[in-house]
């Protein structure tokens, strides 16, 4: 049944006989045709109606028109019509197989230009304005682009040939909707895009500026909106929940606010608040809604020719109901409304829950139903390729792809099911490896909306799967596309892999550090024709995921991203060095130089390489640096000659000197002593140093309760003192060696310009810190306002007047941040800033800041763990073996000191009792037996430079126990070097 009010029109509609019509109230009147009606609209010159496929159409009185027309057939070839829309003067037709007819005013009909044999599922008209959406998800405008409504570009000029909007062409649309002069895009989550005519604020932007390209509309994200309509100057939208909001034109009343202002933002109609409205409508000046529930319709707007279907002849700024037939509520149930210029319709079915005859179609999205179809060959292979290439080469359907049912993100258990089946048939795997690289290719660099980017979520589950074993195209490929996107789109991208599931996540991690590892094989393989360039982008996406991974606190470690074929790489440079003096001055071509630069590409990657490996990188850059910049030509050297007595004093008058140059390796040699340094000598020296500079009466630092020691905010130390302690400290890292001041972690984070926390203050301070948290936790406000607590710490204060503000349990946590950032910053500011200063002066080098700050720690202070056996297991033996008495005395022996005296061997053999980076495995043991007739009157000797142990053949436990021990607790006197 088809009921209908508003202007006079022809009696019947052409449909029925009139005697066949029936009158209703308020000018109600209602047919039933026996062709049932498909689909129908009603435009300013005609209203049409399809009925099997076929159109007709009822030209309305008009200005130029001035009887009522009859109902009129359209004449078609073979084409089958679905839709039919009609505009300003005009309509718009599409057929079942979505090729698009313009019919013009004396019902013409041809073909639309400029849709390339592209099938469509939408067509929408406004005035002098047309839109056509495709089956791949594009959008085409056609028309007058007077204001924008085109949404091509500012300026483009008005086309009467369909034109690609490419701002929307990786949206998944859901619905189009055209005004008057402005136009809507619904996205299948419910973002709405609007653009054109904004005279009377009907795109809902809050002003009244024309937008010349589509726009979104951010007051309604989240409203979850489901549908949208277009008048001439106002809009109306449809939630999920039912709710209305309408804005624009009100100067008739049509945006139901009972008011007849326009609206800029849109707004609720209260009216129609809990009703859960199925539908909604625009006409030009007045609205109609639906509400299954109930049953009944809406108007509200400009009453004029009796449009609203109630007999109340004023304009209605409020939602009153039409005036149905007590039929039309209870047998019939609302399938389609429609609005015009001056008329109403609305189209009944009497099989309640009977399916919309005409259902809007939405874009082509993947499902694992079309993937069976593919793997299993039910088609022809044509038509399989036609629709794998449709589906992935659209942007658009991808991102509408596996979508739950909210809409609002990706069902990545159901995509990686379903992907996973087209591992099932070869050829279709190969096919969509063409498309998807071809698709790529095309994407814009500048995304429009975050929907747009769901497909950078997609696609690695997809690759993932289509990726064969050494084959990297696609992943080459999609790096270098999310490198392409602009900032703004690189955040949302990352915000988007924040809430991937684990399992997600890690999936994304291997796929880009899986190529990254086998790339960087090849290359310590001697394969030095790889494209860097690729390995470079793989690692520049895995640094976006780790840094997300740290921001969001997701249960991710170091570990999940080190590529551990970095080490092979480093054991092929170390294998194949010759001469490093010759190779990095003047062999420019020797394939070191090859592998240096990977290892300058890596530097920008420290979350890649564990902790040995960047300690190896480090050295090895930094001497690439010495030897091929300026510095190696410089006359001054790095030698440094002191006495033991006087190790500190010596040092300072040798900074004070500046005849030096710190970019050399150190060299130090005792005065009074033999011997070459290499590397045990500057060892030693670090060690004898850090023990000066605690008992240095400057007292440039002091010792906490944890035993760590930090800057002394107190006392009467010049600027250079804490200078030349950070020079001290940057010449321990630069020249690789330990320095026995144990500072807590947060010196490193500060040099590395992070912000200490509560967690580093207990490190320094555990009472201070826990006094700290009880107060965080504590739940009763009297409590902590009894603790009579304000803004000073040790008669400092945090913040101005300070010692006039109480802590409560509601600033609590200010005042936490600021006393850790009074210890670690305000208190030592100019300390530490001098530290600093010396710091980068004795570590010229800048490749130290890959290291994280416990790295940092680690290697200045060495590793706290002391894994004895691992050092008696890399031991290596010379005029003996492990199984000769003497050595087996030696490991019991050793095993049974206390671990003051082992660690007292170790400054005996290294000069420094630390544990190196990475453990003693990365350090050499030999111990050498020495056979000779004095053998017992002799003591064990050590080569510091080369952790060589020298034992004579002791003829018993006893005897050797006794000599090493006298060894190692005299060893400074002796400075066996």
């Amino acid at each position: 049944m088809l009921c209908y009010w508003g202007a006079q029109v022809r009696e019947g509609l052409g449909l029925v006989q009139p005697d066949k019509v029936k009158h209703g109230n308020s000018g109600i009147r209602s047919v039933c045709p026996k062709t049932k009606v498909q689909d129908m609209s009603a435009g300013r010159s005609f209203v049409g109606f399809i009925q099997d496929g076929k159109v007709s159409v009822l030209r309305l009185r008009s200005e130029d028109y001035d009887h009522d027309g009859k109902l009129k057939p359209v004449q078609l070839k073979n084409d089958r019509i679905r839709l039919i829309v009609c505009g300003g003067d005009g309509a718009v037709l599409l057929s079942d197989s979505g090729k698009v007819l313009i019919m013009d005013k004396s019902t013409v009909c041809r073909p639309l230009k400029g849709l390339d044999n592209r099938q469509v599922i939408q067509i929408t008209c406004g005035d002098h304005h047309s839109m056509a959406l495709t089956h791949d998800g594009q959008l085409f405008v056609w028309g007058d682009n007077s204001h924008g409504q085109l949404g091509l570009k500012k300026n483009h000029p008005s086309s009467p040939s369909a034109q690609h909007v490419q701002s929307l062409s990786e949206i998944p649309l859901a619905q189009i909707s055209a005004g008057g002069d402005h136009s809507f895009g619904l996205s299948l989550s419910g973002v709405v895009f609007g653009w054109g005519k904004n005279s009377a604020g009907q795109l809902g932007f809050g002003d009244t500026t024309d937008r010349h390209i589509p726009t979104v509309i951010k007051s309604l994200n989240q409203k979850k909106i489901v549908s949208i309509s277009c008048g001439g100057e106002h809009t109306a939208t449809l939630s999920k929940g039912g709710t209305v909001f309408t804005f624009g034109s009100g100067g008739s009343g049509q945006l139901g606010h009972k008011s007849f202002k326009d609206e800029h933002h849109p707004r609720v109609v209260a009216e129609l608040w809990g009703s859960e409205v199925s539908q909604v409508t625009c006409g030009r000046h007045y609205t109609l809604v639906s509400v299954a529930s109930s049953k009944r319709i809406y108007s509200f707007g400009c009453w004029i020719q009796g449009k609203l279907g109630n007999c109340k002849m004023i304009k209605k700024s409020v939602p009153f109901p039409v005036d149905l037939s007590t039929q039309c509520n209870h047998e019939y149930t609302t399938e389609k409304l429609i609005a015009g210029e001056n008329h109403s319709f609305a189209l009944f079915f009497k099989e309640l829950g009977k399916s919309k005859p005409n259902p809007i179609r939405g874009v082509l999205t993947l499902n694992d139903r079309m993937i069976d179809r593919w793997v299993s060959e039910r088609d022809s292979w044509a038509a399989i390729k036609k629709e794998i290439k449709q589906v992935f080469s659209s942007a658009a359907c991808l991102n509408g792809s596996f979508l739950k049912a909210s809409h609002d993100e990706q069902d990545f258990e159901l995509a990686e099911k379903a992907f996973s089946k087209l591992l099932g048939n070869e050829k279709v795997i190969s096919k969509v490896v063409e498309v998807v690289q071809q698709m790529l290719r095309s994407l814009n660099p500048k995304p429009f909306g975050e929907e747009s980017l769901r497909l950078y979520i997609l696609l690695p589950e997809l690759i993932r799967r289509l990726q064969k074993q050494q084959r990297t195209e696609l992943t080459e490929a999609l790096a270098s596309k999310i490198l392409e996107l602009n900032p703004d789109a690189r955040k949302v991208l990352e915000k988007h892999w924040s809430k991937l599931p684990d399992d997600c996540l890690k999936s994304l991690v291997k796929l880009f550090h899986k190529p990254s590892a086998e790339m960087i094989d090849q290359i310590s393989r001697g394969e030095m024709n790889q494209d860097t360039q690729h390995l470079e982008n793989f690692l520049q996406i895995l640094r976006m995921i780790y840094q997300v991974c740290c921001s969001a606190d997701r249960d991710f470690t170091n570990r999940d991203f080190i590529i551990h074929e970095i080490n092979d790489l480093l054991d092929t440079l170390q294998a194949t060095m010759e001469d490093l003096e010759d190779w990095f001055g003047f062999c420019e071509n020797h394939p070191e130089k090859y592998y240096i630069g990977i290892i300058k590409i890596l530097f920008k990657f420290p979350f890649a390489a564990d902790t040995v490996s960047k300690r190896r990188m480090f050295r090895y850059l930094r001497d690439e640096w010495i030897q091929s910049s300026q510095h190696r030509f410089l006359l001054n050297d790095n030698k440094l000659r002191i006495n033991r007595e006087s190790v500190l004093m010596d040092t300072l008058e040798y900074f004070r000197q500046d005849i030096h140059s710190f970019s050399h390796h150190l060299k130090v040699g005792f005065i009074g002593e033999n011997g070459t340094d290499m590397r045990g000598l500057s060892a030693e020296f670090f060690s004898l140093l850090s023990q000066s500079l605690l008992k240095w009466e400057k007292k440039v630092l002091e010792v906490h309760e944890s035993s760590l020691v930090w800057f002394n905010p107190n006392g009467m130390q010049d600027d250079s003192d804490f200078y030349y302690l950070g020079v001290i400290f940057g010449m321990a890292l630069y020249n690789q060696h330990y320095i026995n001041l144990d500072f807590p972690l947060a010196l490193y984070k500060k040099l590395l310009q992070l912000s200490p926390t509560l967690n580093d203050l207990e490190e320094l301070s555990p009472v201070e810190a826990r006094s700290l948290k009880s107060l965080l936790e504590e739940d009763e406000d009297e409590v902590v306002e009894m603790l009579f607590l304000d803004f000073t710490v040790k008669g400092q204060e945090l913040i101005p007047n300070g010692n006039q503000i109480p802590v409560t349990k509601s600033n609590r946590q200010k005042y936490v941040d600021l006393y850790v950032d009074f210890v670690f910053n305000k208190s030592v500011k100019n300390q530490f800033e001098h530290f600093s200063r010396g710091f980068f002066k004795g570590c010229p080098f800048d490749f130290w800041s890959m290291f994280h700050p416990e790295e940092l720690q680690e290697l200045l202070h060495g590793s706290p763990e002391y894994e004895w056996k691992e050092l008696q297991q890399c031991a290596s033996y010379e005029y003996c073996s492990a199984s000769d008495e003497l050595i087996k005395n030696f490991w019991t022996v050793f095993f049974e000191f206390t671990e003051e005296n082992k660690r007292k061997l170790l400054i005996f053999l290294y000069g420094t009792d630390r544990v190196p980076v990475g453990g003693f495995s990365t350090r050499s043991l030999k111990i050498s037996q020495l056979v000779c007739p004095d053998a017992e009157d002799r003591l064990p000797e050590a080569q510091t430079c080369f952790g060589k142990l020298i034992l004579p053949k002791y003829s018993d436990i006893n005897t050797l126990c006794d000599k090493l021990m006298h060894a190692i607790s005299f060893c400074e006197v002796f400075g066996r070097g």
